[in-house]
């Protein structure tokens, strides 16, 4: 039988949180509740990386992460806590930023076609000269070798027999036989042949060594028309591995294979599976390796979207239930003000009006199907079959980012989705009639999957929605930045409970051992910083006016973007006095953020003018106008708090397997990647467990504060419960609550243990309390897990149940007599 998890626990594992440093708090997940330890990727990546995704040699456990033998002590302690282990995999692509430290893509540089890894990468070695695209210049390959910063050194080496090319600090190999004849070569007086160094950097002789290399030096900006292989996105560092070739798959994945063979882990998560030319024969082919071990799939639903339910996976890693959990803590009353605002802050600085999301969507897509996918969008024209291939090529370029741009999810899997095919097609013959003609030569070809274009059109379909969407549409489309996440749609703005009961039910039925989260490591906003700006959707009008006071103070001149900004510091603001790390953190943010937004600046071409007044702006928040910040946050931190137990508690009780981000068991106000993945002080979260554990003993309860012990409180006894008592978690029934405020209670029954959350808080306070709001429930004895108290009878008053803190978790009386010092509930 195969294991999986109740639930998890994600560690970021790197050279400065190794595999020993990750083994020595297994007691503490023990002690949490946790069942298993999820790792990020484990693989050697690109030295220094923290995020592990730019895997460099699949072949071994990172040195830098601990290696093989870090890795065996991790499981051993792990085994000793009785915890189970799940670790990130990429299968998509490979970094090749430093290309010494990746042996297969130094070996296909230095010998191209002939190298025994040239079939590994997804690179089109027919496309122009037949080399691989490497755009590292700063300028134009004469300005360089002009100013003569490239340098040929002959100096062999055992992986680069006939030496090295340099450029900075980039290496390249030189290709066997490529220096012969190259260079001026003089006689010694011991009558050996010398080279002169000053001759192997000029000009001339590094132009003919360069034109002998089976790679191709570009200028940086070319990369976005001219790069000829498969890349990650639009991250020309990360190149796309070609796993569906036997072969590839089985060099790729012998060392994670062995992992699980060998006891060291028990499941997998993957990363973008969407990026691979079959995901679902992927994972087939991964059940059939693994005997059908647990596997996760990181993917982007969009709001409505179905996993394929063909696919051999337990499920997703929960973007699609975090989005869930957030709307329905979200007063759709706010809806309304929140558009007036962003209206009248558009108007103020002359900006048009807002599109709708849809439309705002397709131009971001469109942008980025014009930008930085044009290489993509080429080489889909380079593969089409005649008599589509004859049309003019610029149409038909034009066409396919039309297409890109309208099409409505990540992908599909032909001959699945195909209605999502046919749907881009009609919108982008609707909005360009004049491409309607190559549009409709296009759909039968894109249609085929017997053939490649139409196989590789569903790879590109994903970058052009992740970065025209999450990393361009949700920096710019700014009412309430708690909407504007991963996995949600933010037009979106809110979801009945009714509504949120439909969706856990749905889960339970058809993905019951799927993730779900809160925060991750790609999350653009901690989970409670969006829980504290979930407030302003009932406080519309309030935050107009408050943000204006803040734009007296300082502004961008860009109003929708001084939303984001203002928003980001009060939602992640830490309380007066500041960390010393906050402006920091802030200012990083804000160059992220307005740069992804690519309205007032880019990552490509900054502009200074807009970045000093941004800069302006977190200095300001930080400095003369810290009180003036604090004193708006005071208003909205108690309620963000009562969000913030309350999403933890729909989570962890709710249905799938809960993970919990690094250090998310305390108050979460990091901001986007890569502040979400900072250290976490895991000494301190076990002496304060411990505290709180022994207090519990004597009746002591934590308060909701800043300290975030009421959220250790919730977090640890219900993994315990779920862990000690899974029987209680096997079911989904929403539960009645009946009275004058039963519009502020989301209450269901996992099948024993009930979960009682509160939703609209200030709205709650207004109206004075529960009043007789109550929870009706069968007629049996209950202990609220979190306070200790027990119940009688079948209806439970909500001011009494939710006299501590906001939310309650029930269950049976002859449940709940454990020993928390044990791992248990009391």
């Amino acid at each position: 039988m195969t294991a999986r998890p109740l639930t998890t626990y994600r560690l970021q594992v790197r050279a400065a949180f190794d595999l020993d440093a990750a083994a020595a708090v297994t007691g503490y997940l023990r002690d949490l509740g946790a069942s298993w330890a999820y790792l990020s990727p484990l693989l050697r990546a690109t030295p220094g990386s923290d995020h592990g995704y730019d895997v460099v040699d699949p072949t071994l456990v990172d040195p830098e992460r601990g290696g093989a033998d870090g890795l065996a002590r991790f499981a051993d302690a792990a085994r000793a806590a009785d915890l189970g282990i799940l670790v990130d995999i990429v299968p998509n692509h490979m970094g090749i930023s430093a290309p010494r430290e990746n042996p297969w893509w130094w070996d296909v540089l230095r010998l191209g076609r002939d190298s025994a890894h040239a079939e590994a990468f997804d690179i089109d070695w027919e496309y122009g000269s037949g080399r691989v695209c490497v755009p590292v210049l700063g300028a134009s390959l004469d300005e360089v070798l002009a100013a003569g910063d490239l340098v040929v050194d002959p100096t062999p080496a055992a992986d680069a027999p006939s030496g090295v090319l340099r450029y900075f600090d980039h290496v390249f190999p030189l290709a066997p036989g490529s220096i012969d004849d190259a260079g001026p070569v003089g006689v010694s007086e011991d009558g050996t042949s010398t080279e002169s160094a000053t001759a192997w950097a000029d000009p001339g002789v590094v132009r003919a060594v360069l034109e002998r290399q089976h790679y191709e030096l570009r200028f940086w900006r070319d990369e976005a028309a001219e790069l000829n292989y498969r890349r990650f996105f639009a991250v020309t560092t990360l190149a796309g591995v070609r796993v569906e070739r036997p072969e590839v798959f089985e060099a790729t994945h012998a060392e994670i294979l062995r992992w699980l063979r060998e006891g060291l882990a028990d499941g997998l998560r993957v990363d973008h599976p969407d990026g691979l030319l079959d995901p679902g024969g992927y994972l087939e082919q991964l059940a059939g390796a693994t005997g059908d071990a647990y596997v996760l799939v990181e993917k982007i639903l969009e709001h409505g979207e179905a996993l394929p339910a063909w696919w051999a996976t337990a499920g997703t890693t929960g973007y699609d239930a975090l989005a869930e959990y957030g709307r329905v803590l979200t007063d759709p009353v706010g809806e309304q003000g929140l558009d007036a605002l962003d209206a009248r802050l558009r108007t103020q600085t002359g900006l048009p009006a807002a599109s709708a999301w849809h439309d705002l969507i397709h131009d971001t897509k469109r942008m980025i199907a014009d930008t930085i996918q044009v290489a993509e969008i080429r080489r889909l024209i380079r593969g089409l079959p005649a008599p589509v291939a004859e049309r003019d090529p610029q149409r038909l370029q034009d066409a396919l980012a039309e297409l890109l741009a309208c099409f409505p999810v990540y992908r599909s899997y032909l001959p699945a989705g195909r209605e999502h095919l046919d749907a881009a097609a009609a919108e982008a013959s609707g909005r360009r009639p004049d491409l309607a003609g190559e549009i409709a030569g296009l759909l039968p070809v894109l249609a085929d999957p017997s053939l490649e274009v139409a196989r590789r059109f569903q790879q590109t379909t994903g970058p052009v929605m992740a970065k025209g969407v999450e990393d361009t549409a949700f920096y710019r489309y700014n009412r309430l930045g708690s909407l504007t996440e991963v996995g949600g749609d933010p037009s979106q703005f809110s979801l009945p409970v009714a509504g949120f009961h439909a969706a856990q039910a749905a889960r339970q039925s058809s993905w019951p051992h799927a993730m779900t989260t809160l925060s991750t490591h790609d999350t653009k906003r901690g989970e409670d910083v969006r829980a504290r700006l979930t407030v302003l959707s009932e406080m519309p009008e309030r935050w107009s006016r408050v943000l204006e006071e803040f734009r007296q103070v300082a502004t961008t001149g860009h109003g929708p973007f001084d939303t984001l900004l203002w928003q980001a510091i009060v939602g992640a603001w830490p309380g007066l006095p500041l960390p010393e790390d906050f402006a920091g953190r802030l200012h990083a943010y804000a160059e992220k953020a307005a740069r992804e937004a690519a309205e007032a600046t880019g990552w490509w071409d900054p502009v200074e003018s807009f970045e000093s007044a941004m800069h302006a702006v977190v200095d300001a928040a930080t400095g003369h106008a810290a009180e003036l910040v604090d004193g708006f946050v005071s208003e909205i931190v108690e309620p963000g708090w009562v969000n913030g137990l309350s999403q933890k508690l729909l989570q962890l009780a709710g249905p799938g397997v809960p993970d919990v981000y690094q250090g998310s068991e305390l108050w979460e106000l990091s901001l986007v990647d890569p502040d979400n993945r900072r250290a976490v002080d895991f000494a301190a979260r076990a002496a304060m467990l411990a505290d709180l554990d022994a207090g519990f003993e004597r009746g002591q309860l934590p308060a909701v504060d800043a300290t975030g012990a009421a959220k250790l409180l919730l977090t640890s006894r219900t993994l315990r419960l779920r862990r000690d008592r899974p029987e209680l978690f096997t079911q989904y029934t929403p539960l009645t609550v009946v009275g004058e405020a039963s519009a502020h209670a989301v209450a269901f029954d996992r099948g024993g243990a009930q979960a009682v959350a509160t939703r609209l808080p200030r709205g709650l306070a207004r109206r004075g309390g529960w009043g007789d709001t109550a929870l009706l429930r069968r007629d049996t004895p209950a202990v609220d897990v979190l306070t200790g108290r027990r119940y009688e009878g079948g209806v439970i008053p909500l001011a009494d149940l939710l006299s501590s803190y906001p939310v309650a978790l029930l269950v049976p009386a002859d449940a709940a007599a454990h020993d928390p010092r044990e791992g248990d509930t009391r």
